[in-house]
């Protein structure tokens, strides 16, 4: 049995080559005006304001710092209609430690992995009902909050969204004998430092032997796949660009050899930040499962006609496309043996 398959929703994952996946809650905040008001948005009171309900009762969340809350101002907001948001941010709450089992109390270390879960479940639906459309007045300004966990995050919505799928594929399925029941095997890690999975002063570029290395803690892998990701630092509609971190990013397709190893890293990876040993970077990646059968499909695709097909969709939308390193088949058999 996998490290993956035991662990529990608070406990840290180690991971080879010195990095780590630490557990935290990460919701996503959206801003409304709460008044017909029409001042300006103040950030700094906004955030302050927010930081003060969560550190005092009932919430009393512990060892908050600032900087696990940020809040932005949406532009144009003279141009938004009253319905619409004026302010996103993200809240993360890193120290998970008072929901483990405590040293003497019989009862709480006596918890199965399954209890423990179940325990950190409903403590974060009952944190999100509690902030979910509260008010906060700032000098007679008022801003309603929404909040939402990231589906990345969420394990549970994630394994439904994946049984759903192959469910209707089945139902969908006109042919009697192609009527087997399908389940997913390969997870997508999008938006990770390339560096962190390089030879170290070798090279910047993420390898594949490192990264099997890595993702075999999780599981028994089958084949995988590495590809530049450097669309996670390009703008969103919002304005915005996300928090991951400046450099090369890289995308990352795992195949496990069964489905139990594909279920306990997907569990493993939802809801955790990725930490290197002497960096002070955390780094939200995202993390989903491979709807169109990345490797089914390359299977059959010559390579040149993939690389046709990248070269022509760059043409048409006129956006920089990145070359995607495929493992060769002598890695595979090294793999496998």
């Amino acid at each position: 049995m996998s490290a993956a398959a035991a662990l529990r929703a608070t406990e840290p994952l180690p991971l080879p080559s010195g990095l780590s996946l630490s557990p935290r809650l990460k919701l996503l905040l959206t801003f409304f005006r709460a008044d017909l008001t029409v001042r300006p948005l103040d950030e700094w009171q906004l955030k302050s304001a927010l930081l003060a309900f969560l550190r005092d009762p009932p919430l009393s969340l512990p060892l908050l710092p600032d900087s696990d809350l940020s809040v932005r101002r949406l532009p144009d907001l003279q141009k938004r209609r009253r319905e619409e948001p004026v302010a996103s941010g993200i809240l993360h709450v890193r120290d998970l430690s008072f929901l483990r089992p405590r040293k003497g109390d019989s009862e709480a270390e006596g918890m199965t992995v399954e209890q423990e879960d179940e325990k950190y479940f409903e403590w974060r639906s009952s944190l999100v009902e509690k902030l979910e459309g509260i008010e906060l007045n700032l000098e007679g300004v008022k801003f309603r909050m929404a909040v939402e966990i990231p589906p990345s995050d969420d394990f549970r919505v994630m394994k439904k969204s994946w049984e759903d799928f192959y469910s209707s594929e089945l139902l969908n399925s006109r042919n009697p004998v192609r009527k087997i029941a399908k389940r997913p095997d390969t997870i997508v890690v999008r938006g990770v430092p390339s560096r962190w999975f390089a030879e170290i002063r070798v090279s910047s570029k993420p390898s594949t032997l490192v990264t099997h290395t890595i993702f075999s803690a999780l599981g028994k892998i089958r084949t995988l796949n590495i590809a530049n990701d450097d669309d996670e630092l390009e703008a969103k509609e919002d304005g915005s660009t996300k928090e991951l971190i400046s450099g090369l990013n890289c995308k990352v397709w795992v195949q496990f050899e069964s489905y139990d190893d594909f279920h306990d890293a997907m569990k493993a990876l939802c809801g955790r930040s990725l930490e290197k040993e002497g960096s002070w970077l955390k780094v939200d990646y995202d993390v989903t499962w491979d709807h169109e059968g990345f490797f089914r499909i390359a299977q059959y695709e010559p390579a040149h006609s993939r690389l046709g097909e990248r070269d022509a969709s760059a043409s048409v939308h006129g956006r920089k496309k990145h070359y995607t390193s495929r493992i060769e088949s002598d890695h595979r058999k090294r793999f496998r043996d």
